[in-house]
């Protein structure tokens, strides 16, 4: 049987091949190519979108690790608050960085199509981990 974490190293290794393919291939092709509509948008707002889905799994998985280490003195955290939890820091982590409130990880410029992508990647994140229901190791 293939653990929860193990799944969800599969699935944040696919999103970071697709964020590279689509930065390093494809978005030179369609801005050099003067590109415009909804392809131009998906691929300069793709990133946004594997943001948030890699976010929201790192934190889940550091949530889980750390109530692995230290159940007796974070019991109150719940296996199946950890989704909601992970999705609302990554969501205020990365929304607050679309609006220019803090540079952690780079100069954004705002555009809200980013946003878009943004909250598209945490509700994708979210129902990954609901789908998932990942689980801590014991130690």
């Amino acid at each position: 049987m293939i653990s929860s974490l193990s799944v969800l190293l599969r699935i944040q290794l696919l999103i970071i091949t697709s964020y590279f393919i689509i930065e390093f291939v494809i978005r030179p092709i369609i801005v050099e190519n003067g590109y415009n509509g909804i392809v131009k948008i998906f691929v300069l707002s793709y990133p946004n979108f594997c943001e948030a889905i890699a976010g929201t799994i790192v934190i889940t998985t550091l949530l889980l690790v750390l109530k692995g280490k230290f159940r007796k003195s974070i019991g109150w955290l719940k296996e199946k608050h950890v989704p909601i939890i992970s999705t609302l820091i990554c969501g205020v982590y990365v929304i607050l960085q679309e609006f220019k409130i803090h540079n952690i990880g780079g100069a954004n410029v705002y555009d809200p199509y980013d946003v878009t992508f943004s909250i598209i990647g945490l509700v994708f994140g979210y129902i990954i981990l609901i789908f998932i229901k990942p689980k801590y190791i014991v130690e």
